[in-house]
């Protein structure tokens, strides 16, 4: 972390005395208090306060940025999180995307909470690897490599791999997900530990609401598959696919989403412990409390249905803030 600050400090000296020197500063306020009663998910509150900045150049297209991002949950002393480093090298145009360095997640990142669960957002903003999408006039690609743990004498090699697009004519898209993560033992092979691997992909069909309909939203069906396998103890992979569907509907500053999956459990490495359950649905309704151009703020609270019996709620505050030049 140390020769991490002193890079930091360095490239933020380089940029100061550039003429076209750009900034970014974000605020995120969170707010997630989960009500749970099963075997899936354990109950707790997660309130606490992200404060992030960016700084750096712009060169045709060629960006260099520099920032630290930190977490501070409430009630916890101001060292339980550490910082985390910002720096990356970007290009944009209007057909390609592409980043390599430690970038932030968001906007960048978008799977089912299934197969990514929204925790990684609070406890780890950043990809550290690289990512790259290209765009067409009917559709999307991206992907990424996200490095999680480097191999050593105590800790395990993990990282993650993924890839999501879309493709679509008028109102009507398919979209496709797929994920890999991987875990290997560390140098000491401690006994307890093995290697892991966890595939899976989401396939959907949908149907958009119309650009001059009064409200937003779409519907969307189709499968949501799983591998997984522990090296020595599981004989091969276990395989598991399930009915995988989705609506969202918004009017105003109102919205309801509801997602199901139905058919056998999944298990992925960091996805949402409730799709463990072979019949899980979880309906939210949301309200968007702030709509400024540089102010989000949204209020949801969560129904989780777990196979037709179980009933928890889940309720979640954010407030986003950006700005910068």
């Amino acid at each position: 972390m140390k020769l991490g600050l002193t890079l930091l400090l360095v490239f933020v000296f380089f940029i100061g005395n550039s003429q076209d020197f750009k900034y970014q500063i974000l605020f995120e306020g969170i707010g997630d208090n989960r009500e749970y009663t099963n075997d899936y998910s354990y109950p707790q509150t997660i309130l606490g306060a992200r404060g992030a900045f960016e700084l750096g150049v712009d060169f045709e297209g060629h960006k260099l940025r520099g920032g630290l991002s930190f977490l501070q949950e409430f009630g916890s002393d101001i060292d339980a999180q550490k910082p985390k480093l910002i720096i990356y090298y970007q290009f944009q145009s209007e057909q390609t995307n592409f980043l390599f360095g430690a970038f932030p997640r968001r906007d960048k990142i978008n799977f089912p909470l299934a197969m990514l669960t929204d925790t990684l957002l609070y406890y780890r903003p950043n990809i550290e690897g690289m990512y790259g999408k290209v765009n067409w006039a009917w559709g999307n690609q991206n992907a990424f490599v996200d490095w999680i743990s480097l191999r050593s004498e105590k800790s395990l090699e993990i990282f993650t791999a993924g890839a999501s697009g879309e493709i679509f004519y008028k109102n009507v898209f398919l979209e496709n997900y797929f994920l890999l993560n991987h875990e290997f033992c560390s140098e000491e092979r401690n006994p307890n530990e093995t290697t892991k691997d966890h595939l899976g992909f989401a396939l959907q069909v949908g149907i958009k609401s119309l650009k001059e309909a009064n409200f937003k939203g779409y519907i969307k069906a189709g499968v949501l598959a799983s591998s997984c396998r522990e090296r020595g103890v599981t004989d091969g992979f276990q395989n598991a696919a399930s009915f995988f569907a989705e609506a969202y509907a918004k009017y105003k500053n109102f919205g309801v989403k509801s997602v199901l999956s139905s058919g056998a459990g999944h298990n992925f490495a960091f996805g949402d412990p409730f799709y463990k359950t072979n019949d899980y649905l979880r309906t939210d309704v949301i309200w968007y409390f702030i709509n400024h151009e540089k102010i989000k703020g949204k209020f949801n609270i969560s129904f989780h249905i777990i196979d037709w019996e179980q009933l928890n709620n889940q309720q979640q505050l954010s407030i986003l803030y950006v700005f910068g030049k």
